[in-house]
């Protein structure tokens, strides 16, 4: 049975070295509910509230953990308070790498009925978690059946393949150009989240013309030999995805207008060489909006748009009627 608290405790526990930064809202003790695989893979920008909930409620209103390494406490008295319906909230700020390693940071995200990467810096979380005992304590948390979360550069590490942002972020306009430039750095053997296998995902997608940099991505791991086949997810801002484990996609947005964009590759790039204008015909693409179905398990929706886009010489073509690669 879940204990409940009423009292509201918010605080910062600097662990050994100032390694972390540790913020508990709600009850302290760890409490054991019954939990719901999935996975929510939200845009960026604002939070969204359902989708929040729609977590929470898969979580069995356990504890809830955020973990970032950069930031503060400010999902706490949002979740606990505004939405409700957890037992807690704690948040884990990593400040260096000997957190990874700190006994009380690895417990608190074992026991978590629902985990959420907050969004930053992708490039720390590759750095500073990959092949460490926190990627260890995160796949615990997907092995046990509780939900996982991610916005943002949160989002960035929940594929198969990831856009590690090693040298700063990369915009379309660069990628297509030249896929190989310095700043497409791409990353794998992560984290392992159920139904993200062969894929890549992106957030803050229309807002900041991030359509080209995904299809180059994409270019890179076919052409590279990471897969024969590649898959990439982009959700817009103040959107997000909730992921059943049968592949069930629900959407949710604060925006009439917020999508998402699934994009499949046709086979090897024409051209993707360093320093050379990308050519990559025929990726097909689905938009998911409004009332629109997708599953990712067999990667086929109904009332969403689709469409093609092909990038020749740099450049994106769609076969849209109005031409948007969008």
């Amino acid at each position: 049975m879940m204990v409940l608290s009423t009292t509201i405790i918010s605080l910062s526990v600097v662990g050994e070295s100032a390694s972390y930064d540790y913020y508990p809202t709600g009850n302290t003790a760890d409490v054991v509910t019954e939990t719901t695989p999935c996975l929510l893979l939200a845009g960026g920008s604002y939070d969204v509230d359902a989708a929040m909930k729609w977590m929470i409620d898969k979580s069995g209103g356990g504890d809830f953990v955020v973990i970032r390494c950069s930031g503060e406490d400010g999902y706490n008295d949002w979740l606990y308070t505004d939405i409700g319906g957890v037992d807690s909230v704690e948040t884990i700020v990593f400040n260096t790498d000997e957190a990874c390693t700190d006994k009380f940071v690895l417990q608190t995200i074992r026991n978590a009925e629902a985990l959420f990467i907050a969004g930053g810096n992708q490039w720390n979380y590759v750095s500073m978690w990959k092949g460490t005992a926190v990627e260890d304590a995160i796949h615990y948390v997907r092995d046990k059946g509780a939900p996982i979360g991610g916005t943002s550069a949160g989002l960035a590490v929940l594929g198969e393949f990831a856009y590690a942002a090693q040298k700063g972020s990369v915009d379309s306009v660069a990628a297509l150009r030249d896929p190989y430039t310095p700043r497409v750095t791409l990353s794998r053997d992560f984290l392992e989240m159920p139904n993200m296998e062969e894929t890549i995902t992106d957030s803050h997608f229309a807002a900041r013309d991030r359509m080209g940099r995904l299809v180059a991505f994409l270019a890179r791991i076919v052409k590279d030999g990471w897969s024969t086949e590649a898959f990439g997810i982009g959700v817009d801002e103040e959107t997000a995805l909730g992921v059943e484990m049968d592949g069930t996609v629900t959407l949710f947005s604060l925006q009439t207008t917020g999508s998402a964009y699934f994009l499949r590759t046709p086979g090897i790039p024409e051209v993707c060489e360093p320093r050379t204008e990308l050519t990559y015909e025929g990726i097909s693409v689905y938009k998911m909006s409004g009332t629109a179905t997708f599953n990712i398990m067999t990667w086929e929706g109904i009332g969403g748009t689709v469409y093609t886009l092909s990038a020749v010489d740099g450049e994106l073509q769609s076969s849209q009627p109005d031409g948007s690669v969008y």
